[in-house]
């Protein structure tokens, strides 16, 4: 218990960087422009498989920007295209879209937002005195995780392409077309209050904001790579570019209160997994865990029962990285003692991770109720997702 309530505190800046990174991406996704391209997509899902894969295919690549913008999205447009299917009298199979829509959670670990990747990033991450920095040059940008991404953008969209042609149409109930209320400046606003709704003063914090993250990148000396990427850096980003795109301060925190409820969970749960961290670490847990690892596996092995046993911690800690807490100083500890690759290590890990997203519902959550689907109508179609997931992460782990 002891050990528990030390390790309580000890992931607050951590905590605190992945609520913004959450509350921060589904703010963009609100903003006008991803509306207006949402509303233009659409027009492209004629049929349930080009729904599917059009849809599956667009957050997939959001992912690997921002898991909270992917997953925001994502919802918004499978809901667009059942609305749309709706006035046109157009048959769809809708649990499939839901579905197709959540996709990018098994994607977005090797991504920008990846919780492991970018925490070992950073110059004061909690396993630095262990692996030291390791830049996402080795990690997300590695010849495995690229050939690992390519791969996840052409065969799941290809996939649910293949499941909308098989599946049978189903009925769902009737949806109600979401209403935006107009957010401009009105007459009750007075002196500073304007500034709330002009646009000049958003517009430039926004830009000067993203200003300053594009000149520390050119400012990086060419030797570091893009080490400068870590947690800090990308939620500074999303924080310009929701300001900029929203137009005026009023309207950015109008979104950022719809979004905010969504972190609720991560700003409870991220104490918890701490104090388990904390009796890993000051136990001696860990060590043990990691003697066992080292015990039954080899070279080749390691990154495969990593993979796996992070698959199912999932199902009980699903929170990339809620996570990486609780197994990084683990799998670490296991793959310096059998001279394995540590930036593999860590995306197995990632892999691990992201691939059981599709058997539990936690984080499609804002889906469902975005959606108004229910966890029992996307399991089906998301477990398959699933199985060719671990098929894609498995083989890219035994090629690289």
């Amino acid at each position: 218990m002891e050990y528990w309530q030390t390790g309580f505190w000890e992931l607050l800046a951590f905590t605190m960087q992945m609520a913004l990174i959450l509350i921060l991406g589904h703010a963009l996704a609100l903003t006008p422009l991803f509306n207006r391209l949402i509303n233009l997509l659409t027009r492209y899902c004629h049929t349930t498989a080009t729904a599917a894969m059009i849809v599956g295919l667009i957050t997939i690549l959001l992912s690997f920007f921002n898991w909270g913008l992917c997953l925001v999205f994502g919802a918004i447009f499978a809901r667009k295209v059942a609305e749309r299917s709706q006035e046109l009298g157009q048959p769809l199979n809708y649990p499939l879209i839901g579905a197709a829509g959540y996709a990018g959670m098994m994607c977005w670990h090797g991504g920008l937002s990846g919780s492991a990747p970018l925490t070992v990033s950073g110059k004061s991450h909690f396993l630095v005195n262990q692996i030291g920095v390791i830049g996402i040059e080795e990690t997300l940008l590695s010849t495995m995780n690229i050939s690992t991404s390519l791969c996840l953008i052409v065969l799941i969209p290809g996939f649910l392409y293949l499941l909308g042609r098989l599946s049978p149409h189903r009925t769902f109930n009737k949806l109600k077309s979401q209403s935006k209320k107009s957010q401009k400046l009105t007459t009750e606003a007075v002196g500073a209050e304007k500034l709330d709704h002009a646009r000049f003063p958003a517009i430039g914090l926004g830009l000067l904001i993203c200003f300053i993250a594009i000149r520390q990148a050119w400012n990086t000396p060419s030797g570091s790579g893009l080490g400068f990427i870590d947690l800090n850096y990308i939620n500074f980003l999303l924080f310009g570019l929701g300001l900029m795109m929203h137009g005026s301060f009023s309207n950015f925190l109008t979104a950022i209160q719809k979004a905010i409820g969504g972190a609720s969970g991560i700003l409870i749960q991220f104490p918890l997994y701490a104090g388990i961290m904390g009796i890993m670490k000051y136990s001696g847990l860990g060590a043990e865990i990691s003697y066992a690892f080292v015990a039954i596996s080899n070279q080749t092995t390691l990154p495969i029962f990593t993979f796996i046993s992070a698959g199912i911690v999932n199902v009980f800690v699903p929170s990339g990285g809620g996570q990486w807490a609780v197994q990084g100083p683990i799998v670490t500890e296991a793959a310096e003692a059998l001279g394995v690759s540590i930036p593999k290590i860590i995306m197995a890990l990632s892999y691990g991770d992201q691939l059981t997203n599709m058997l539990q519902p936690f984080w499609a959550l804002p889906l469902l109720g975005i959606t108004q689907l229910k966890a029992k109508d996307i399991l089906p179609y998301s477990v398959l997702v699933m199985m060719l997931g671990m098929l894609i992460f498995i083989s890219n782990l035994l090629i690289f």
